[in-house]
């Protein structure tokens, strides 16, 4: 059975992939644009979002066959922070911060409400 037999991994992988490419085009402008007028920077987040769009299309797709959207768009935040701190801490050079453990731990608690029985 290969990874992509079930519809969740499926989803969690097309999912992440698909933030890498979001955090980029919301963020990676910020480091790499700076000097740059900000419709320059908007032009290529837009490039970059594309990507995004193409893998996170599908995985919401796959996703809702065995989620509903509730579930779905839980999973999506969790995903959005675990890919977000590290970006931020080691390509932005952020400090790591509590908080992002307080927002996690919160997260978890959504994640089990969401998904309880």
């Amino acid at each position: 059975m290969t990874v992509f037999a079930h519809p969740i991994p499926t989803t969690v992988l097309l999912l992440t992939a698909s933030n890498f490419f979001m955090t980029f085009a919301w963020y990676g402008h910020l480091k790499n644009l700076s000097a740059s007028p900000w419709w320059i920077a908007a032009l290529v987040s837009w490039g970059i979002a594309l990507f995004e769009y193409l893998l996170q299309v599908p995985a919401n797709r796959v996703g809702f066959t065995v989620m509903n959207l509730a579930q779905l768009k839980i999973l999506q935040e969790v995903i959005t922070l675990s890919v977000f701190v590290p970006f931020a801490v080691f390509y932005m050079g952020q400090p790591l911060r509590m908080n992002y453990l307080y927002a996690g731990i919160c997260l978890l608690g959504a994640v089990y409400f969401i998904f309880r029985g």
